[in-house]
């Protein structure tokens, strides 16, 4: 018996992995958070799965209550995160509760909230001579943070910011991030990224508190922020450079007549 923490992707059921999809349809069990992910996304295991079960109003205890019956009747467990399960998925605490139990467990990625909304934007986050650095975070709330990893103090980087959970605070986000990236860095906030009713919105620091209020985005939203999102003047990579060699790639000089 295996309890499979599967990255279920940002909401799209075609993001999901062959092997994440395939994984789910032969387990016996499936828990999923229907508030995170769309019904859509177990629509292949509705009527072969014995039990599924919605944790969005279940806690810790009594979802690992289901995985410890479901263990010692030697069923599979699939248990869906949204997105990448190693970015803010909550499964550290689980974990540590299987391993307290004995329970074997595997954990297949899934697509990010961050590669979705850039897939969307149309954007790369990483373009020479402007950014090499993406720095995922979310604003300071329940969860304690250290002083260190504040946005302050992560901003002095000029790294591009992709804040997750802070929607509800945008108006602080924003006055702490003018002192580093200026009031006409670029913004953009995307909303359910992927699920059928996705939308988003760009600006800059200046103006995005205005229009994320004009879209009424309270929720399920991730901030990029960043000179990425709208700049021409940026390098060629050296991936492509016919003048520069790399290990697949050999420089063909013409040879002097």
């Amino acid at each position: 018996m295996t309890v499979y923490f599967i990255g279920a992707g940002p909401g799209d059921p075609d993001l999901m992995t062959v092997k994440a999809v395939r994984t789910m349809e032969r387990c016996p069990i499936v828990l999923y958070a229907g508030s995170l992910i769309p019904p859509q996304v177990i629509d292949s295991v509705r009527g072969t799965a014995e039990a599924i079960y919605d944790t969005a109003e279940m806690n810790l205890d009594e979802t690992t209550a289901v995985i410890e019956k479901a263990a010692q009747e030697g069923k599979d467990v699939a248990r869906l995160q949204s997105g990448d399960p190693a970015l803010y998925g909550a499964i550290g605490e689980q974990i540590r509760r299987l391993e307290a139990l004995d329970i074997d467990y595997e954990v297949i990625p899934g697509v990010s909230a961050v590669a979705a909304s850039a897939a969307l934007l149309r954007k790369e986050l990483t373009l020479s001579g402007v950014s090499q650095t993406v720095i995922m975070t979310r604003y300071e709330g329940k969860t304690p943070f250290p002083e260190r990893e504040r946005l302050p103090a992560l901003a002095q980087s000029g790294a591009t910011l992709a804040i997750h959970l802070g929607i509800t605070r945008i108006h602080k986000i924003v006055e702490e991030l003018i002192p580093h990236y200026g009031e006409d860095c670029p913004v953009a906030v995307c909303y359910r990224t992927s699920w059928p009713d996705q939308d988003y919105v760009v600006g800059t620091l200046a103006d995005i508190v205005a229009k994320v209020r004009e879209k009424k985005f309270t929720r399920t939203s991730l901030i990029l922020v960043g000179k990425v999102l709208d700049t021409e003047d940026f390098a060629d990579s050296y991936l492509y450079d016919k003048g520069q060699a790399h290990i697949f790639r050999k420089i063909h000089k013409s040879k002097k007549t």
